[in-house]
């Protein structure tokens, strides 16, 4: 009994002593597993921003792409900036190749000077005619060609200016230097600096080459001609902008230029044979009341989005080429279809509104109107629809600015559908102030706020 009962506690013993160790064990174990517990925890936490990381980095990957992509077929980009595929500025062309072979096509009437017109202007006496002999003269058939030339000689004329009964010379003031330069010269070069866009160097340069070397003609004397242009012209400069208050649309841009160090710019004002250029120091609003022309313009202005513009006129168009290279981006960054099929929608209401206005329509019929707008913000609900799954934060953003815009200013993108005297872009407006793009050296004249061209109307 004694030795059942010793071994009994013996059994206890080892029992409890069994048992202590797991005791020690599990809180061992417990602490072990808060520990790796937190420790997976910091880790998810670690996972978790460097997936946020990884995404803003692919993210911000996917908009430096961009804009290395960026050129001026699918933003405002001038063609100066285009570097695509490698190649150099202003090689790259966006526009669709045609199978039509360069040159004149058929069809079109050419413009190659005929015998009958050089015999008229022989006839009028403004040219001066000379007869050249091949071969032998005394022979009676002979066959006449023409070569229209120019003859560029310096030419100096003397000025005799006699006293009168009293012996007092009237000198007239365009006379009082001794030496001035005659109108043939400064017709040349203020139309090489405003049509040509020559600098005042160049331009000295070329008149003195074309003179032999005797015109001796200074960068200054150029200047003064200019200056003297921008002075006299004020004049016409009045009508032509008294007659752009009475056009029903009137095209305009902007473009940005340096003057004296300061950021500056060159605003047009253009329809088909006239254009006015306003030197200004901002685009703002309170810059654009400054302007006469604005001010007292009722028509409709043709624009690429400038929404300070909308200040101003009574209705306003926006132009479609600019918004279809958005399109064209937003189609190369997101991969979505509405940008495309908008850009295809955009092109065929031109197509037909071309095909219209040749037949003498002024704008589409109602059912074709109701259609094609229908169309339009079908497609704007697509874009939204495809903007909830579009993949980069920044291109999501972009997509949604764009959808927006054509949803808010959908009257002013498609106004050309309701009246056919608005142009579906303002090309035209671009093409006059491509010239002030290339020229920066106008800006001695423009800091003055002088309209430096005019093309007087035909």
């Amino acid at each position: 009994m004694g030795r059942k009962s010793n071994y009994e506690n013996g059994m206890y013993q080892q029992l409890m002593e069994i048992m202590g160790r797991l005791d020690t064990v599990e809180k061992e174990h417990k602490q072990e597993v808060g520990e790796l517990k937190a420790e997976i925890a910091d880790l998810k936490e670690e996972n978790q921003l460097l997936r946020q990381e990884n995404r803003l980095l692919k993210d911000d990957n996917a908009r430096l792409k961009s804009i290395i992509n960026h050129d001026s077929s699918n933003t405002s980009l001038p063609p100066s900036t285009d570097q695509k595929g490698g190649k150099p500025a202003n090689t790259y062309n966006g526009r669709k190749k045609t199978k039509r072979k360069a040159g004149g096509q058929k069809g079109h009437k050419g413009t190659t000077l005929t015998k009958a017109e050089i015999e008229v202007k022989i006839a009028s006496g403004k040219c001066r005619h000379e007869v050249k002999m091949i071969g032998n003269a005394a022979g009676q058939k002979y066959v006449t060609k023409y070569v229209v030339d120019l003859a560029v000689e310096p030419m100096i004329t003397e000025i005799r200016i006699y006293a009168d009964k009293e012996g007092v010379l009237h000198i007239p003031k365009e006379y009082r230097s001794d030496v001035t330069y005659g109108a043939n010269v400064k017709a040349l070069a203020v139309s090489l600096y405003s049509e040509g866009v020559m600098s005042n160097d160049r331009i000295a340069s070329f008149l003195n080459a074309a003179g032999n070397g005797e015109l001796e003609l200074s960068e200054g004397s150029v200047y003064g001609f200019c200056k003297k242009l921008a002075s006299v012209s004020q004049t016409s400069i009045s009508n032509l902008e008294n007659e752009l208050l009475n056009q029903k649309v009137v095209a305009t841009d902007a473009t940005v230029v340096t003057v004296n160090g300061k950021q500056n710019y060159i605003r047009n004002f253009s329809i088909k044979n006239s254009v006015v250029y306003h030197a200004m120091g901002g685009k703002s609003i309170e810059a654009l009341k400054g302007l006469y022309f604005l001010k007292h313009y009722t028509g409709i202005l043709l624009h690429d989005h400038e929404t300070a513009l909308y200040h101003f006129g009574t209705d306003h168009a926006e132009c479609n080429v600019h918004i279809i290279r958005y399109l064209r981006k937003n189609t190369e960054e997101t991969g979505n279809a509405w940008s495309g099929e908008m850009s295809a929608l955009l092109c065929e209401m031109n197509r037909e509104r071309k095909e219209l206005l040749g037949q003498g329509f002024p704008s589409f019929p109602p059912a074709i109107l109701r259609e094609y707008e229908e169309k339009y913000f079908s497609l704007i609900r697509k874009g939204e629809a495809e903007n909830k799954t579009t993949r980069h934060k920044y291109a999501k953003k972009e997509e949604k600015t764009l959808l927006n815009r054509m949803d808010k200013y959908s009257h002013n993108h498609l106004l050309f559908l309701h009246d056919f005297s608005v142009p579906f872009d303002d090309n035209i407006s671009e093409r006059d102030l491509r010239k002030a793009k290339i020229a920066r050296k106008w800006l001695e004249v423009f800091a003055r706020k002088a309209a430096v061209k005019c093309t007087v109307p035909l």
